[in-house]
């Protein structure tokens, strides 16, 4: 019914005006006692099998969703009525901005894919702050909080720029992530290079810590799948001398290989980020490539292309504890991650694994013991 109605409404209507529609959708049915619990019920049914431990955080299971989605944390319980177990809102930027200009978001059907150039559009660090203290939550959900550079603070500030989103936000955060990796915000993939990564992350790292008493709050950095195999090898060794809790992998591309042969040329040619599932083997090849790198000692978040169980299953088995998705739910709707979790518990029963934990990594270490 949901692919049905993709094609006669969503697919007609621009594809940010459509992700309006269905956040206010989904919102609303969020603030609907009746409607909430008769949702939640049907949409986001748990399993034993797959409670998660991670970044210190009881989870009801590895499935989240990506950063991007829920900017300025307006519908975090309207997420989790749909069966996410961790949702990372943002990205926030210090002050707000409204992002590039529209027409921003692009969708290639043919490849479910999507490309944005949305450019940090959000309320900024303080709006969302207020509004994440005044939550009163009504699902149990980990929260955590995707932070970036504001447009025109320039790169010798971007370090300030982050603390002053972090000590604003770090208190309200189950975990906290800095993005240094979106291909829309000019300068931003710069931040990757270590000389650059290292007293940035240093700085929100001494904020966190100031900010919030009686708790450390777990501490990620979320990169580009356009990284070469060098520098991403660089950053795990940085993540891990740094004490940082874990790296999500990846962000969205600009690449554009294999793309035009089915989706409109047009379309292809549009600047900006690249998710979706042509994003799935990269995202994979450099999740395997951090695993290799850094082991257990932090934990890996997979995203990029995952598009249904299987594809969970396979990051899970090369070195993520945790997974995430985003493009696939505007291409599947609201009984996705219903059928993700449910195809996570059938190849877990199937496997030789009793535990998810004991499952992580596992082919990974295959394939370096081989």
């Amino acid at each position: 019914m949901y692919k049905l109605f993709f094609r006669l409404v969503f697919q007609r209507m621009d594809p940010e005006q459509a992700h309006h529609l269905a956040f206010r959708w989904i919102r609303l049915a969020a603030r609907v006692p009746v409607l909430r619990t008769f949702v939640a019920a049907a949409l986001a049914p748990r399993f034993k099998e797959l409670r998660t431990e991670a970044l210190g955080l009881r989870m009801h299971g590895p499935f989240g969703l990506a950063a991007g989605f829920d900017k300025n944390a307006v519908a975090i319980d309207g997420m989790a009525m749909l069966g996410f177990d961790h949702i990372e809102i943002g990205t926030v930027t210090g002050d707000p901005q409204p992002g590039n200009p529209k027409k921003r978001l692009f969708r290639l059907v043919p490849d479910r894919a999507l490309i944005n150039r949305m450019g940090f559009n959000n309320e900024g660090s303080a709006a969302v702050a207020a509004r994440l203290a005044a939550r009163a939550p009504v699902f149990r959900a980990v929260v955590g909080v995707n932070i970036g550079k504001t447009k025109v603070v320039p790169e010798a500030e971007a370090a300030a720029d982050y603390v002053k989103s972090t000590e604003r936000l770090a208190r309200h955060a189950d975990y906290l992530v800095v993005n240094v990796s979106s291909p829309n915000t000019p300068g931003l993939r710069d931040l990757q290079a270590t000389e650059s990564l290292r007293p940035l992350l240093s700085a929100v790292r001494e904020a966190a810590d100031r900010s919030v008493e009686g708790r450390r709050v777990p501490l990620l950095v979320k990169i580009a799948p356009d990284l070469a195999d060098e520098d991403v090898d660089a950053v795990a060794d940085l993540a891990v001398e740094l004490g940082l809790d874990g790296i999500i992998a990846t962000n969205t591309t600009i690449a554009r290989e294999g793309l035009g042969l089915v989706s409109d040329p047009a379309l292809v040619a549009e600047t900006g980020g690249l998710s979706g599932a042509p994003l799935k083997e990269r995202s994979l090849e450099v999740l395997r490539r951090l695993y290799a790198r850094v082991g257990d000692r932090i934990t890996l978040v997979g995203v990029g292309g995952i598009e249904n169980a299987e594809d969970a299953w396979q990051r899970i088995l090369a070195g993520a504890t945790l997974v995430q998705g985003y493009s696939a739910f505007i291409y599947e709707g609201p009984f996705w991650s219903r059928a993700v979790h449910k195809g996570l518990a059938a190849r877990l029963a199937a496997s030789p694994y009793a535990t998810l934990a004991e499952a992580v990594g596992a082919d990974t270490r295959k394939a370096s013991a081989a």
